[in-house]
């Protein structure tokens, strides 16, 4: 069997690869969308996996930080346009950031020369906070996202809860240990004769919001209470 545990489009190229050896996926992204199961009740074929809703939750990021950072001037994106979720990731800000009538710059960043351009950038506009947007390729440049956030004092929110334990402001989204533990159990099952096509898609049900005060401190940020007193684990 074959465990896909990098995304989205880790997910279409196993599915691509075979249609006999069963898979199970753990992606962000819609799964039906992208043809990788028929349904989430009934996947068919030789695919199961864990659907994270990541990247359908940044209208939420979104108002979280906007509640954490308020502000009349703009609030900065970063968003990796090779990302397969893009087109859905710009569209929910857009719309969120319209109905608040809250500015929104949009930075694209697809390699690490991308990723200081864009806070350049950022540093040089009069935006208030950053949101960076969910993206397989941003979790695995955390240390740069969070040191360069820092280096500019840019108060910024994140995905995973790995960006705050990194030193990151904040971060909302499903727990990605959660899901590897549930592509674990569910490769067990396959390895024990269940078939990936009687094995409902996974949905996320708990998100996670971490706060790091020790960071909110360092930019001179006043975290607001309704923020502090929903929060699932504050860093002090």
């Amino acid at each position: 069997m074959i465990a896909s545990t990098g995304g989205i489009g880790a997910a279409i190229a196993a599915k691509q690869a075979t249609s006999t050896i069963p898979i199970v996926f753990t992606a962000g992204d819609d799964p039906i969308k992208h043809g990788i199961v028929a349904s989430l009740n009934r996947p068919g074929g030789n695919v199961t996996g864990i659907y994270n809703f990541i990247s359908s939750i940044e209208a939420k990021r979104f108002g979280l930080l906007r509640e954490t950072v308020p502000t009349t001037g703009s609030i900065a994106v970063l968003l990796n346009p090779n990302y397969l979720g893009f087109d859905v990731q710009l569209k929910d800000l857009q719309e969120a950031a319209r109905a608040v009538s809250q500015q929104i710059s949009v930075f694209n960043a697809s390699s690490e020369a991308d990723i200081h351009a864009a806070f350049r950038a950022v540093a040089r506009l009069p935006a208030a906070a950053l949101l960076v947007g969910a993206d397989p390729f941003f979790n695995g440049r955390r240390e740069q996202l969070v040191t360069l956030a820092a280096h500019y004092s840019i108060p910024a929110m994140y995905e995973l809860r790995e960006y705050a334990l990194a030193g990151g402001l904040m971060s909302y989204g499903t727990n990605l240990a959660d899901a590897y533990r549930q592509v674990g159990s569910y490769a067990a099952r396959v390895l024990s004769g269940d078939r990936p096509a009687d094995l409902p898609v996974v949905q996320s049900s708990k998100f996670e919001l971490v706060i790091n005060l020790k960071t909110a401190k360092a930019l001179g940020l006043m975290i607001p209470a309704g923020v502090l007193a929903i929060a699932d684990e504050v860093i002090e």
